[in-house]
């Protein structure tokens, strides 16, 4: 048999009550973990939206310095951080050109001026000369022709009005015979021929160079104006250099005055020399004509001078 002693007692008193205690904590704990259980419906929360942010660039606002010293520290750094670009001067203004004829005359070099006026003045005798010519020609192969069909009209060689060159070598062929010893002999005859042949060359050749009068100057103004226009023309483009040298600058306002002065010189001697030319070449086909219809008058003076030799021959 067991023998149990009071102290054994009392340890297992003390274990029984130490167990007791604990599980007494244990359902305290547990009851107050326990959480309140609600009777209401849950409210259910609406959806949140989310609003996009825009974030703004933050604008730092410029310190002032306090004092002048730290104001001229913060210049003097300012070179050092960021180096200030160079500044251009800027462009003076374009002068105002004119563009009309007649302003670039007035503006241009004396000596282009000069240019200009002699081959102005070329112009004008060049379209003095051709009206001039127009009416002498016109006149000249009227009279011609009026002389012409007075002599086919007429018999023998008799004395004609007149003063044009046909009308000079009839008169000039019934002198010749008027001359002549009523015996005629064949040298006699001969000698006569040769006397009206000359009077007849020297009548022709009168009036050839009258109608030849004043078309050397087309001829001089058609050979020589394109070379005065060039003498404007480099005078011109000398001035557009010189004026570059002087503004040191290539802008078309400085060198387009000079090159403008230029083209205008060599056009007025190309307007110039164009109508001289043309003019002279039409006066010498005008000659050769009147020549011919001249020639075709002094043929019948002389073959009705050499019937009347005849006549007086068998006489």
């Amino acid at each position: 048999m067991l023998k149990i002693t009071p102290a054994k007692l009392r340890l297992t008193a003390t274990a029984g009550l130490v167990g007791l205690m604990a599980l007494s904590g244990g359902a305290w704990a547990q009851e107050a973990a326990t959480p309140e259980v609600s009777t209401s419906a849950p409210e259910l929360a609406a959806p949140a939206t989310e609003t996009p942010s825009v974030a703004l660039p933050a604008t730092e606002a410029p310190v002032a310095p306090e004092t002048e010293a730290e104001a001229a520290a913060a210049q003097e750094a300012a070179p050092a951080a960021a180096p200030a670009l160079p500044v251009s001067d800027p462009q003076p203004a374009a002068p105002h050109v004119e563009t009309d004829l007649m302003s670039l005359v007035l503006m241009a070099h004396p000596v282009v001026q000069a240019v200009m006026a002699l081959l102005a003045a070329s112009i004008f005798a060049v379209l003095t000369i051709f009206l001039f010519k127009m009416v002498e020609f016109q006149l000249a192969f009227a009279r011609l022709a009026k002389t012409h069909a007075a002599l086919r009209a007429s018999e023998g060689l008799a004395l004609t009005e007149g003063n044009g060159p046909l009308a000079l070598s009839i008169r000039a062929a019934a002198a010749e015979l008027a001359e002549l010893p009523k015996p005629l002999t064949a040298d006699l005859r001969a000698s006569a021929r040769g006397r009206l042949d000359l009077s007849l060359e020297r009548i022709e050749a009168g009036a050839v160079q009258e109608l030849r009068g004043s078309t050397g100057l087309l001829a001089s103004i058609g050979s020589v104006a394109p070379f005065v226009g060039l003498f404007g023309t480099v005078f011109g483009i000398m001035n557009s250099f010189l004026a570059i040298a002087a503004t040191k600058t290539t802008s078309l306002s400085v060198v387009a005055p000079g090159i403008a002065e230029a083209l205008l010189a060599t056009g007025i001697g190309l307007v110039a020399a164009i109508p001289a030319v043309l003019l002279y070449n039409r006066c010498q086909r005008r000659i050769t004509a009147y020549r011919h219809k001249l020639a075709d008058g002094t043929a019948e003076v002389l073959r009705r001078f050499s019937q009347a030799l005849d006549a007086r021959m068998e006489a």
